[in-house]
């Protein structure tokens, strides 16, 4: 049985860490390759692998594409604040930009505004486009957009 600390957090040993730190440098490496890292055989690391999503420690595996490449120019955060922190009203916001293909992330955040996001845009014109859905969205009061210009780190996972 998987025990926890006092907090909630599963009771990871070494090998568990390895393993997820190897595995968001290169998810798509093969058991025995993950096992050899690991310092441990292929069974019981997969053993490991397969506790470790059903703990939800690993969520998923994905490739990371490049959004220039895929004809995605622009990259800009949207700081948005809200007219009412209401459950409801924070839920319905919430809910209008999951369907959004170009959100990327949403947080809640504390502090300056409501919401941060991160979305994509292939031109100038479809972010205006975007920035002008957000600014006549339900709710909102505020928008402030924040363009990217260069990215020089951008890493996937925590550090374990």
């Amino acid at each position: 049985m998987q025990t926890a600390d006092k907090i909630g957090f599963p009771d990871l040993d070494a090998i568990d860490r390895r393993i997820v730190a190897e595995l968001q440098r290169d998810g798509r490496m093969t058991n025995v390759e993950l096992a050899k890292r690991a310092g441990i055989s292929a069974p019981p690391c997969l053993r490991r692998v397969r506790r470790l999503e059903e703990l939800g420690v690993i969520r998923g595996y994905y490739g990371d594409s490049d959004p220039h490449l895929l004809g995605w120019t622009i990259v800009f955060f949207a700081l948005v604040g809200l007219d009412s922190q209401k459950e409801s009203v924070l839920t319905q916001f919430e809910t209008l930009v999951a369907d959004w293909p170009e959100v990327r992330e949403c947080h809640m955040i504390r502090g300056g505004g409501d919401f941060l996001l991160r979305l994509v845009a292939r031109d100038t014109a479809h972010e205006n486009q975007l920035t002008r859905r957000l600014t006549e969205a339900p709710h909102v009061s505020r928008l402030q957009t924040l363009q990217t210009i260069r990215t020089s780190r951008d890493l996937a996972g925590v550090p374990v």
